[in-house]
């Protein structure tokens, strides 16, 4: 998966929470985790893996490390850049700019092909 969609699925993540959020806000008692959405885009983020049927516990353990380490890492680096942006706004003291604003700006600038 590229940069790109990497960067569009954690921004979904994030917007998702955020919403999540905003909903728990307006009704704490709400169900905020029936959609699914999160757990979607993080499937759609990580790689798949097949094993062989003869596999020892090591061979698993080292093929699954091999896939899901460089997909951890990726995923971890997105969030942390969105995460970033959103701090870098709050410390200016903007108020004319929201967390969903910021996400939605980085989510078109990726969409343009956009890198980092």
């Amino acid at each position: 998966m590229e940069q790109r969609e990497i960067m569009q699925r954690g921004v979904g993540i994030l917007t998702e929470a955020l919403e999540m959020r905003r909903r728990l806000r307006a009704d704490p008692d709400a169900d905020v985790t029936g959609s699914g959405a999160i757990a979607q885009l993080l499937e759609e983020m990580l790689p798949r893996i097949q094993v062989p049927a003869d596999a020892s516990a090591r061979e698993v353990a080292a093929l699954v490390t091999e896939k899901l380490g460089p997909a951890i890492v990726q995923i971890t680096s997105t969030l942390a850049f969105a995460f970033v942006q959103l701090a870098e706004i709050h410390d200016e003291g903007r108020t004319d700019v929201s967390s969903a604003d910021v996400l939605r700006s980085i989510s078109l600038h990726y969409e343009k092909g956009g890198k980092e």
